[in-house]
């Protein structure tokens, strides 16, 4: 197994709470530990992103500078990520980042300067997984109430109850010793 180097967060439903198509930066709440798991990702000296669908663009909803403003909203509520990458396209576009594909995880993992095995993906919905094990790195659920149930059960051995437990979960895996 790959030592672990980066920790990629899905923004919506993960690091934020999930408000459709923001693209009003004063929206931007963090979730519940989101703040203590960058940090903490950060304090082991692994490399933190953000890979983020955000439809709302392709769709005409909002442009690509307001998700570069929540973005750096976010980014300053949570003490700084390493870089923020996100899919621009409508779910039709047939795109190679939109998640469940892997192009937003490799195009972070490029940015990061690490391998795609060497990443670990922590989002919210099954997209995230698959994203994370299309482009051969790790992935982990991290369910909220608006997670599917079938995802949630298919995730089952591949998820963690809230993101600073998915972050050290995967510290402890990776150091070999337990968790905190």
């Amino acid at each position: 197994m790959t030592a672990l180097r980066a920790v990629l967060f899905d923004r919506d439903g993960t690091l934020v709470a999930d408000v459709p198509h923001n693209g009003d930066p004063d929206r931007v709440r963090l979730l519940p530990g989101a703040a203590e798991a960058v940090a903490l990702a950060r304090s082991h000296g692994l490399a933190t992103a953000v890979v983020s669908n955000q439809s709302g663009i392709g769709r005409g909803l909002l442009t690509a500078e307001d998700v570069r403003r929540v973005n750096a909203r976010a980014d300053a509520l949570l003490g700084g990520l390493d870089t923020w990458v996100f899919c621009p396209h409508a779910p039709d576009a047939g795109c190679a980042c939109r998640k469940p594909r892997p192009g937003l995880v490799l195009a972070a993992a490029d940015r990061l300067g690490v391998p795609p095995a060497a990443c670990l993906v922590i989002g919210d919905i099954a997209a995230d997984v698959l994203a994370a094990r299309a482009a051969g790195a790790r992935g982990i659920l991290v369910p909220n109430p608006a997670t599917a149930p079938r995802e949630v059960a298919r995730f089952a051995g591949q998820s963690a109850p809230d993101l600073l437990s998915a972050v050290r979960g995967a510290l402890g895996a990776t150091t070999g010793g337990p968790s905190r």
